[in-house]
């Protein structure tokens, strides 16, 4: 609110100047808080012609607040600055390595059951647990719903959100959690797989089959719902993800993209000028795959395959996808 600002013009304004200068911020801050109220009173009203009891919806939103931090997260999100070495570097270092080697092997029995049922790779499960939220370590601190509301409300994404709010209350509804251990990123994504509500009514699993869904605090289900999102989603357990390649001299990628057109077969890519990154022919597999230069032709080179594909089902970043696969890679490799 500029105060630091108007500290300074205090040594030189008259007391009625500071007064005009600040009394529109205050109005203004006093609005933004009573507009919320009021749009959070439309979404309950909204909550109840879907059919959520009014009794039970009184107690759960009663503790719903406005958070404007939430907001300048979403209107803040950073550009990308950084090269895919250096995301890499951050995102896939040793000791998470290390870690999801040791946590394969603590959970081998139950993954490899995950993995003949739902016919997923556990490093891939692994991969994916590790990347979303360090194991379980980083699993967000926002109240869902207070999160939710918010970005709804700011509007730019109104729809999406409230979607993602009503979701949130299905789940509550459901008994899958309680109101006060729904939480998550500012992003209202949630539990160790950091699954939008939307993506936990549709791929979250109660594997323990105690009843509920518990991606927050039980292995089982956190593998399983990973393991199902990634099988509804078209994984082939046959194909690992992708490899990173070279181009030959005469062709500069001009075929890259995700785009199904380019979605051809390894030995066209041959034809084209694509090679293994020792320089050695593609393998002779009759398999197809996308060109991917995610820093240009001037940085790291992939051929990804349908798993690829999938994953950017999960999150769209090519950035995500090749660290999940690195990551998975290096856990086959145990390094």
């Amino acid at each position: 609110m500029k105060s630091r600002k108007s500290s300074d013009m205090k040594l030189l304004c008259l007391c009625s100047a500071i007064v005009l200068f600040i009394t529109p911020i205050v109005v203004h801050a006093e609005k933004s808080k009573a507009g919320f109220h009021d749009y959070v009173a439309k979404l309950q009203q909204e909550a109840q012609l879907k059919g959520f009891d009014t009794q039970w919806l009184d107690t759960h939103f009663e503790n719903i607040e406005y958070r404007p931090t939430v907001v300048k997260a979403d209107k803040n999100q950073p550009e990308r600055k950084i090269t895919l070495d250096t995301y890499l570097a951050t995102r896939v270092p040793d000791w998470k390595v290390s870690q999801a080697v040791s946590l394969l092997n603590k959970h081998q029995s139950l993954l490899e059951e995950i993995s003949a049922k739902y016919h997923v790779q556990p490093r891939f499960i692994v991969a994916l647990w590790g990347n979303e939220s360090n194991f379980g370590k980083l699993q967000g601190k926002y109240d869902v719903l207070s999160a939710l509301s918010s970005l709804a409300y700011e509007g730019r994404r109104e729809a999406l959100f409230k979607k993602q709010f009503f979701a949130a209350l299905t789940i509550l509804q459901q008994g899958h959690i309680t109101a006060e251990n729904l939480k998550g990123s500012w992003a209202g994504a949630m539990g160790q797989s950091q699954f939008m509500p939307t993506s936990f009514l549709n791929y979250a699993v109660d594997y323990d089959q105690d009843g509920r869904k518990d991606i927050w605090n039980t292995p089982a289900d956190v593998f399983a719902s990973i393991a199902n999102f990634l099988a509804s989603e078209g994984w082939d357990e046959n194909f690992t993800w992708g490899r990173q390649v070279k181009l030959s001299s005469h062709y500069d990628g001009e075929h890259a993209g995700l785009k199904l057109t380019d979605y051809v077969p390894l030995a066209r890519w041959q034809e084209r000028g694509v090679t293994r990154y020792n320089d050695t022919q593609l393998p002779d597999v009759d398999i197809k795959a996308s060109l991917i230069m995610p820093d240009g032709p001037n940085g790291r080179i992939y051929l990804v395959y349908n798993n690829f594909h999938t994953l950017m089902k999960w999150n769209r970043s090519s950035y995500f996808g090749v660290s999940v696969g690195y990551l998975a890679d290096r856990i086959k490799k145990g390094e």
